[in-house]
């Protein structure tokens, strides 16, 4: 019989393990010396033991996920149980326990960035869900529909967290996107019907300002295309290609008219040029009228100039201003002056005035009286009194007879 530490070969080649329970057989080795066959499931032994190593490694190197380990662990720990093999068993058994606190520290720490992980996802989550209710609540129907999309793809770019809390954000976030997509389908079909209703305006618009393009009545023809361009701003935007066909035809007509009265104002102004080299030899003759020496004399004068002025006829519109203010400035010069002279000639202002100079000159001789007498009785305060009262007295009758030298002037 041939014998090791963990194990023996019997004179018939059976092997035994040694374990703390006893002896195991292990197998036969029949054919070959019993150091062959102690070899031989020695070998067997240390390809075990190399299989935990790599095992422990993995395991506290975190390679392994501690499920993965667990379950590699049990295989590994089953292989040991009747393991035909011959070595320190119960070692590879203890090296596979001693794993166990590893994997659990491990498995808290994995429940611990977990929890982390779900708690960052439920916050980034309410943040998405905040900002789809806010797009929801909002009328950005131009960029919002691609802001929800790009927090959608966020959303799920996210982990899951705990089911309620996640089914809940999902309800809110869902019903921000259903809310916001039915309003702006709500939004869009009512621009569509304002833009057809506009549509049918700028029609009957564009109709009306074609049928004008043709008339000759040119003051009262503009201010109907006013009328029309305003009526068009009010009406908003027709669908784009139909809008822009109508402004088209709208402006179109606008053009021809404006065209054509601007051509035959043209043709006046042509006309007309002569009309204002006859004026401006009149307004030459009223403003030499200036300064005026004789009112009714320039009042004739000026009027027979008025009379050839209005049978002149019209001038060019860039002339008008300048010419109709000249003229202006001479006839309200001559009308000042025609005013200042009845204002000066009233009978009815003369006569108050002169009623007030004989009021005041009375007034001023009683005064005097009053004077004396109060110099005679020695009053020195009367006097003063009186002395301040004519002095008063003869400066308002000075300016009456100023006013009545003018009356009567």
């Amino acid at each position: 019989m041939t014998s090791t530490e963990w194990g023996r070969v019997d004179d018939d080649g059976t092997v035994y393990v040694k374990t703390a329970e006893g002896e195991r057989a292990v197998g036969q080795y029949p054919v070959g010396t019993p150091d062959e066959a102690l070899k031989f499931y020695t070998d067997r032994y240390l390809a075990l033991e190399t299989e935990v190593s790599l095992l422990d490694q993995r395991v506290r190197s975190g390679v392994l996920g501690p499920d993965e380990a667990t379950e590699s662990i049990k295989m590994v720990r089953g292989q040991l149980v009747e393991a035909n093999a011959v070595g320190d068993l119960a070692g590879l058994t203890g090296r596979l326990d001693s794993l166990g606190p590893v994997i659990a520290q491990q498995r808290a720490l994995k429940r611990a960035e977990k929890a982390k992980k779900s708690a960052e996802a439920k916050e980034q989550k309410e943040k998405l869900v905040a900002a789809a209710e806010k797009i929801a609540d909002g009328n950005d129907w131009r960029h919002g529909a691609n802001k929800l999309r790009e927090l959608l793809d966020e959303w799920k770019a996210l982990p899951r967290i705990d089911r309620p809390s996640d089914d809940a954000l999902w309800k809110r976030f869902s019903g921000a996107r259903t809310a916001y997509t039915r309003r702006r389908k709500s939004h869009f079909a009512e621009q569509d019907q304002k833009r057809d209703s506009a549509r049918v305006v700028k029609e009957r618009l564009a109709t009306e300002a074609e049928s004008l393009s043709s008339s000759t009545e040119w003051g009262i023809t503009a201010g109907r295309y006013r009328d029309l361009m305003r009526d068009w701003k009010a009406a908003g935007p027709a669908p784009k290609d139909v809008d822009d066909q109508l402004w088209a035809r709208f402006r179109g007509a606008q053009d021809a008219f404006f065209g054509a009265r601007d051509a035959a104002n043209a043709a006046l102004d042509q006309e007309f040029a002569a009309n204002a080299e006859v004026k401006d030899a009149l307004i030459v003759e009223a403003e030499a009228l200036l300064p005026v020496t004789d009112v009714e004399a320039t009042k004739k004068t000026f009027r027979d100039l008025a009379d050839k002025w209005d049978a002149a006829g019209k001038v060019p519109r860039d002339r008008m201003k300048d010419l109709e203010g000249r003229m202006r400035t001479v006839e309200q010069t001559i009308r000042g002056l025609e005013e200042e002279q009845w204002r000066k000639s009233d009978p009815e202002k003369s006569a108050r005035a002169d009623d007030m100079v004989a009021k005041l000159q009375a007034a001023i001789t009683g005064v005097e009286a009053d004077l004396e007498k109060a110099r005679t009785a020695g009053n020195a305060a009367k006097v003063k009194e009186l002395e301040e009262n004519l002095a008063s007295r003869r400066a308002f009758l000075e300016m009456a007879k100023r006013a009545s030298d003018e009356f009567s002037g």
